[in-house]
């Protein structure tokens, strides 16, 4: 069977989109209590033992030898619904939001399958850690938040695996990019030469018509056909995100289209020129690229400022790190040892780094740092020398790994970074591009080889623009 085109990424501008597990979703302080138009939820109250027929779960979609299961696109739906709804956001019909939703979950189990071909793995302790950040956006302890969660009926477990999984792919994605991330200094000094590169950035939303790959006339026919009908509702005053969230077949399409800020150099050359005439609240006509037809909405422009002056320090470090041979009480002892020197024995500080300090950058130049910004070594760091006066050697202090530190700050100065700070921008913006690049294509690799049954004939069109098996 032919996958169905999940991956479509039209003009190369977006990232796919995910929402955290619906349980931590639904736990915002204005969260609604789960209510009985949820009958097969799990974030539905238990309903009590009685002569009710309780309703039984079903498989919704077969994903390669994954399955989709009803009971996660009703818990998808209600987070979705409660998500579009306390934005302000217009619900589509119930018919096209489950096929939406269901998109989304048959790429999310795509991407989670590949996390586990390639190893990935996801440790207790970073779900632990999530659990605790989740906890800390609602203003809860991990313990209050388990006790509202089981108020409204969330399982912990299901909800920790459904937060691993997100970590998982997370993980993959982040991987794809990072391997294809590579800039070299042409590249940069290319970039930094083309007029776009001080053109700013550009909060774009998109509605996708997706093709699938090797589509033939009739496809492009009536895809043209949708776009030209979405223009035309757009044009009649209809809302851009509601449109997206309906039509749009992006993995964006539940955020209401909305892609975020990006640099104008990142949009591909035809691209830029058409966004360039827009102005803010603009839409485009539909755009033709392989992915399908794509309709770009303009939300806002911002410039980048004239000059970049920061406060730079220039300071001395001297590390002692427990070894085979020296304890960590042992390293601990040196450090006060050689800060005493330091102090009041006025020893020199480029002759004990030299000797003694353990910095492989640093100590064979006397500990010397160079001119750094404040956070360039760490926001501790940063801290650090900003409380210093030129002259003054710090405490000694630890770091994570136990290694402990001297740092003498030698002077300070403000300085024009302009040009370091754009540099710093265009290795990013390429970087960026290079990655949803890969990523792009990673999705449209996994998808080319999947098999996806979806069983229910009601969703069997859950992308529309493609064909997949149903079976009863």
């Amino acid at each position: 069977m032919k996958a169905s085109s999940l991956a479509s990424l039209a003009l190369t501008l977006a990232a796919a989109a995910f929402t955290l597990p619906a349980a931590a979703q639904l736990l915002s302080p204005n969260a609604p209590p789960p209510t009985s138009a949820q009958p097969n939820s799990l974030l539905a109250p238990q309903a009590p033992a009685s002569n009710q027929i309780q309703p039984l779960d079903r498989i919704i979609a077969v994903v390669n030898d994954g399955v989709i299961m009803q009971s996660q696109l009703d818990q998808t739906m209600a987070t979705v619904t409660h998500q579009i709804e306390a934005s302000g956001g217009k619900l589509p019909p119930q018919d096209v939001l489950e096929k939406q939703v269901l998109q989304r979950l048959i790429l999310n189990e795509l991407l989670v399958q590949k996390a586990h071909d390639n190893g990935v793995r996801i440790s207790d302790d970073q779900v632990d850690q999530a659990v605790a950040n989740i906890a800390q956006q609602n203003k809860m302890t991990v313990p209050q938040m388990q006790a509202a969660m089981q108020q409204q009926g969330v399982d912990y477990a299901s909800f920790r695996q459904q937060l691993r999984e997100q970590l998982l792919v997370q993980a993959v994605q982040q991987q794809v990019m990072q391997s294809s991330a590579q800039v070299s200094d042409a590249e940069i000094n290319n970039l930094m030469a083309s007029p776009a590169f001080k053109e700013g950035e550009v909060h774009l939303a998109r509605i996708l018509i997706g093709l699938p790959e090797g589509a033939d006339a009739q496809q492009i026919a009536s895809a043209q056909a949708k776009a030209d009908q979405i223009e035309s509702q757009l044009k009649a005053g209809k809302d851009f995100a509601t449109l997206a969230v309906s039509d749009s077949s992006a993995p964006e399409a539940l955020d209401g289209g909305d892609l975020g800020w990006r640099r104008v150099d990142e949009l591909p050359p035809a691209v830029q020129q058409i966004v360039n005439s827009l102005q803010p609240g603009g839409v485009t006509e539909p755009l033709r690229d392989a992915s399908g037809f794509t309709i770009l909405k303009l939300e806002g422009k911002r410039t980048p400022g004239t000059r970049q002056i920061v406060t730079e320090y220039h300071a001395l470090h001297l590390m002692i790190k427990p070894n085979a041979v020296l304890s960590a009480q042992g390293a601990h002892d040196k450090i006060e040892k050689l800060y005493n020197e330091l102090v009041n024995g006025h020893a020199d500080f480029a002759t004990l780094a030299r000797q003694d300090s353990d910095d492989p950058t640093t100590a064979n130049n006397g500990g010397d740092m160079g001119w750094i910004t404040q956070d360039e070594w760490g926001t501790e760091v940063g801290k650090l020398l900003a409380s210093l006066q030129p002259g003054q050697v710090s405490q000694p202090f630890e770091s994570p790994d136990g290694s402990w530190h001297l740092i003498k700050l030698v002077g300070e100065r403000q300085a024009d970074r302009s040009r370091d700070i754009e540099r710093a921008q265009a290795r990013q913006a390429i970087a960026e591009r290079k990655g949803r690049q890969a990523y792009e294509q990673f999705l449209r690799d996994i998808e080319s080889t999947a098999y996806i049954s979806i069983r229910i004939p009601e969703l069997a069109d859950a992308n529309p623009y493609s064909t997949s098996d149903t079976a009863q």
